[in-house]
């Protein structure tokens, strides 16, 4: 036998055909998680020595051999073995060089099921971690623009037809809201994987009198898997964690989007920063934007890692089959987008500078104040709002078959659509008192943005 199937080869007197090596073995992408699966292995060697399954020497001889594998691999001189499959045995086998006899009594009432499922959670885990605090640092670059334009009126839309107007902070402070509930259902998801697969073996548990509490606490996990098959077949938690990161991958892609469209020449809402901008090879005066593009792009990567998972694991019986070795590239694939797209959304947000002018321009445009032209009628004159409505949308044919807006109309020609209207109604027709006179709880109004920052602040 050779060393391609040395760790379980007992049972077989030939080794695997080279195709089958090259689609059995994961070392090619399982490697990232070499730190977790020292540590469980760690934890898992205490645990064995303090319930007395080994010695406390090669418990400590195991300690040391650990280490310096894990500072061979994060020093870059740690050799990788396609022949010992994954990132199990090529540590199992650099202990035994280390530290010979001892490392063969690590495996010990676990089994790679376990030892996988363990180190996979660890990594997710870890990478929730990641990307909640990548989340902190993109709401709050939110927060800053929506303090700096509480109340810089911009155009709202329905449609990307002009709507009313709203102020940039609202419309900043939108995204805060849909980003923190991003933050949560990470949250949420890391608080359902935080139990430990480790212990539950091969799928029945094992004999050994382990304390599987102990490596649960030594890991961070607030309490072992309940059921050892379960243990080693879920896949829920990488599940849920493709689940969270699509729809805040959807949620940059809409503020991608609004990037790409605002810093064109059509709109100048916004400049992108020359760190997040890029130029042309033919056209000099081009100022593209380039990274809000590639974020927009990595919605698709990432939800179709979560359907690819889906679609592995949606046929499987209890409990573990190879089948779930195709789990990880695509969830590390899609930890790395999300990441990356945290990153440059935080820094395009952090770095733009708004167009306070064109935005009040914009706000101006498109018959933006004809509700408020139609909640005065209802408010000072009494109308049912149908009424209201019908009268406004009168005007709104009026103003524009003479190429005009609502507040350049004269007040004889407010009067023939209804005579009740006086003068008073041109002070709400102004996109400023607009957006003031919107002071409900989650307005727009200046007042009500400043008081959402405080809160965001205050959190």
């Amino acid at each position: 036998m050779t060393d391609s199937n040395a760790m379980w080869g007992g049972r077989f007197a030939d080794r695997p055909d080279e195709v089958m090596e090259a689609i059995n073995a994961s070392i090619g992408f399982d490697r990232r998680m070499a730190r977790q699966d020292v540590e469980a292995s760690r934890a898992h060697a205490a645990m064995l020595a303090a319930t007395g399954v080994i010695s406390g020497s090669d418990a400590e001889a195991i300690r040391e051999g650990l280490l310096t594998v894990l500072s061979e691999i994060e020093g870059g001189t740690f050799a990788y073995s396609t022949a010992l499959e994954d990132i199990h045995m090529n540590v199992e086998a650099r202990l035994k060089e280390l530290i010979g006899e001892p490392a063969g009594r690590l495996h010990t009432g676990r089994s790679r099921n376990d030892q996988v499922a363990t180190d996979f959670r660890l990594w997710v885990r870890d990478h929730v971690d990641l990307a909640v605090t990548a989340l902190d640092k993109l709401i709050d670059a939110l927060v800053g623009q929506a303090e700096a334009g509480a109340d810089w009126p911009m155009p709202g839309f329905t449609h990307l037809q002009v709507a009313q107007p709203v102020t940039w902070g609202h419309h900043m402070l939108a995204y805060a809201e849909m980003f923190d509930r991003d933050r949560g259902r990470l949250r949420d998801a890391r608080a359902r994987m935080n139990e430990s697969p480790l212990g539950a073996a091969a799928l029945a548990g094992t004999g050994f009198p382990i304390d599987r509490e102990m490596t649960a606490e030594a890991l961070g996990f607030d309490r072992p898997c309940a059921n050892s098959l379960d243990a080693v077949s879920d896949r829920d938690f990488a599940l849920e964690f493709l689940a969270a990161a699509s729809i805040c991958a959807m949620h940059l892609s809409r503020l991608a989007e609004e990037l790409v469209v605002w810093s064109s020449a059509q709109f100048r809402f916004v400049r992108l920063s020359d760190r997040w901008s890029t130029g042309s090879s033919i056209m000099p005066q081009k100022r593209n934007p380039d990274a809000a593009e590639l974020l927009r792009a990595k919605v698709g990567r990432i939800v179709g890692a979560n359907v690819a998972l889906l679609t592995v694991m949606k046929g499987l019986p209890l409990a573990y089959s190879k089948d779930m070795q195709e789990d990880k590239e695509q969830v590390f694939d899609a930890a790395d987008s999300l990441l990356l797209g945290l990153a440059a959304m935080e820094g395009m947000v952090r770095d733009m500078t708004a167009n306070r002018d064109a935005l009040a321009a914009a706000a101006a445009t498109g018959f933006s104040t004809a509700t408020d032209l139609a909640d005065w009628l209802v408010r000072e004159l009494g109308l049912p709002f149908r009424e209201a409505h019908h009268v406004t949308g009168a005007l709104v044919a009026k103003a524009e078959a003479r190429g005009l807006d609502l507040p350049d109309l004269t007040l004889v020609e407010m009067q023939d659509a209804h005579p009740g209207i006086t003068q008073a109604v041109y002070g709400v027709l102004g996109v400023e008192n607009s957006v003031a006179s919107r002071t409900s709880y989650g307005g727009t109004a200046p007042d009500q943005v400043r008081a959402q920052v405080e809160r965001w602040r205050a959190r």
